[in-house]
C-alpha cells in the first residue's frame, strides 16, 4: 500500500470532536452524558438571520461568489471590525472563508516556508489546530505558556525571550480557548512594546470571542501604535450568532488579503453565498439574538464558577469571556488517586456520565501549573447544576482515606 506523508502523519485533531464522537458512542449504548466538552453555542440561529439564509435561497443566490467574498458581507465586516476597535478598515482589506479556522492554515502559509526553520509562537494552553498547522506547514512551534498566577495570560518577558532571528509569526487568542481569560489593554501594550523592537514579525490575532468579554474591555493588539499593519485580524459567526454549521469567518489584514484571496481560490473557492448573505444580517440586523444569548452565558459562567468552587479539591478562575471555565483540579485528582486530568477525564465520564476535555487536549501540560479540566458552559443552567453535583459527588464517591 502506498505510504502516507510525514505531514499526514503528524496532523493533529480538535479533542472536543474526538471526545464528542466518545460520547455519541457512550449514548447510543444508552448511557446518560451530560457534555461540557464541545464549544458551540446550544441556541439556534436567530431568527432574522435564518430568514435572511432562506431568501438568499429563494432569490437563487447559489452560485460562486469572488474569493474575498461578496462585497456586501466586506463592506460589513470593514465597517463593524473598525468601529469595535477604532480603526479603518476597507472593504478591500478583508477576505471571508469557510469558517474562521482556515484562516490559521492561510495565515502560517504566508508568511512562513517549510522546512526552512520558520517559528511560529502560539499560546500554550491554546486551541489545539494552532500548534497543528504550524507543524503540518513546515513551521517550528514555540509555545508560550499561559499562567494561572496570571489570568491565564503569558508573562511579556517570556515573550520576549522566545522571539528569535527565526520567528515570523505571533499567535494571539482573546478571550482565549481553553481558559477563557482575557488579554487586558495593560498587557496588550506591554506585548506591542516587544513587537516594536523585532519589526520581521506578524500576528495573528484570534478575536472570535471578542463580542464575549463580561469583565474589563476588548482589546485588538490592531487598536494600538504601529500594530494594524502587521495584525491579522480573524473573526467569525459562529460564537456570536450561533452559526457554527453555516461556516463563515473572515480575516482583515490590508497587505495580506490579495494573497488570503489567492489561497480561497485554491483551496474552498469561496464561502457559501446563502451563508455569505445570513452573515450580512448578522452583522447589520437586529442583535437581539446576540444579546440574549450573551447575557445567557455571562449568567451561566456566573453559576458555574461558583458551583465549581464548592467542589471538594476544585478551584476556578472566573474567566472574563468566551465560554469556558479551566478549573484546577490537582487536589480532586489526589484525592480520587489519580495520576492526571487525562486519567481523571476518562474516569469521570465513564462513571459519573460527565464529558470535559483535560488540559492536554490543547497542549502539552505547563509545568508547575498543576492539573486543569475545560467545561464549555454553552449548556443550560440546568445541565450545569446537574454536571457540577456528580462531579461532587464522584470526587466524594472515590476519595481515599
Amino acid at each position: 500500500m502506498p505510504s502516507l506523508s510525514r505531514r499526514a502523519n503528524q496532523l493533529g485533531t480538535e479533542n472536543a470532536f474526538v471526545v464528542l464522537a466518545e460520547v455519541s458512542q457512550l449514548e447510543r449504548q444508552g448511557k446518560d452524558i451530560i457534555s461540557f466538552c464541545i464549544g458551540q453555542p446550544d441556541f439556534p440561529t436567530p431568527v432574522n438571520i435564518q430568514e435572511a439564509g432562506i431568501e438568499a435561497i429563494r432569490a437563487g443566490k447559489h452560485g460562486y461568489t469572488p474569493s474575498a467574498g461578496i462585497v456586501e458581507l466586506r463592506e460589513a465586516v470593514a465597517k463593524d471590525i473598525g468601529e469595535r476597535r477604532g480603526i479603518t478598515v476597507d472593504a478591500d482589506d478583508v477576505v471571508v472563508a469557510a469558517g474562521a479556522k482556515p484562516f490559521i492554515a492561510y495565515a502560517i502559509l504566508s508568511v512562513t516556508d517549510h522546512g526552512t526553520g520558520d517559528e511560529v509562537i502560539y499560546p500554550n494552553p491554546g486551541f489545539p489546530i494552532y500548534e497543528s498547522q504550524i507543524r503540518a506547514m513546515g513551521a517550528v512551534p514555540v509555545p508560550i505558556h499561559l499562567h494561572e498566577s496570571r489570568g491565564f495570560n503569558f508573562d511579556p518577558k517570556e515573550l520576549e525571550a522566545k522571539i528569535t532571528k527565526n520567528t515570523k509569526l505571533l499567535i494571539l487568542n482573546s478571550p482565549q480557548n481553553p481558559t477563557g481569560g482575557v488579554v487586558s489593554r495593560q498587557e496588550m501594550e506591554e506585548i506591542a512594546t516587544i513587537l516594536r523592537k523585532h519589526p520581521q514579525l506578524w500576528v495573528f490575532s484570534d478575536e472570535v470571542y471578542s463580542r464575549l468579554v463580561y469583565d474589563g474591555e476588548f482589546v485588538s493588539l490592531a487598536q494600538l501604535p504601529d500594530m494594524q499593519e502587521r495584525t491579522i485580524i480573524c473573526d467569525g459567526a459562529s460564537k456570536t450568532w450561533a452559526m457554527t454549521g453555516w461556516r463563515l469567518g473572515f480575516a482583515a489584514n490590508k497587505a495580506l488579503a490579495p494573497v488570503f484571496s489567492r489561497w480561497v481560490t485554491n483551496t474552498e473557492s469561496c464561502a457559501s453565498q446563502i451563508t455569505q448573505w445570513a452573515g450580512v444580517e448578522a452583522i447589520t440586523g437586529s442583535q437581539d439574538g446576540a444579546r440574549l444569548m450573551y447575557d445567557s452565558f455571562q449568567q451561566r459562567r456566573d453559576l458555574i464558577v461558583d458551583l465549581l468552587n464548592q467542589v471538594p479539591g476544585v478551584t476556578c478562575l472566573n474567566p472574563g469571556g468566551a465560554f469556558y471555565v479551566w478549573p484546577n483540579i490537582t487536589e480532586a485528582c489526589e484525592l480520587i488517586g489519580v495520576e492526571d486530568s487525562e486519567q481523571f477525564r476518562v474516569r469521570l465520564l465513564h462513571e459519573a456520565g460527565v464529558a470535559v476535555l483535560s488540559d492536554i487536549h490543547f497542549g502539552s501540560r505547563v509545568p508547575d501549573e498543576g492539573q486543569h479540566i475545560r467545561f464549555s458552559y454553552a449548556a443550560s443552567n440546568e445541565a450545569i447544576e446537574k454536571g457540577v453535583a456528580r462531579l461532587a459527588e464522584f470526587i466524594r464517591a472515590n476519595s481515599e482515606g
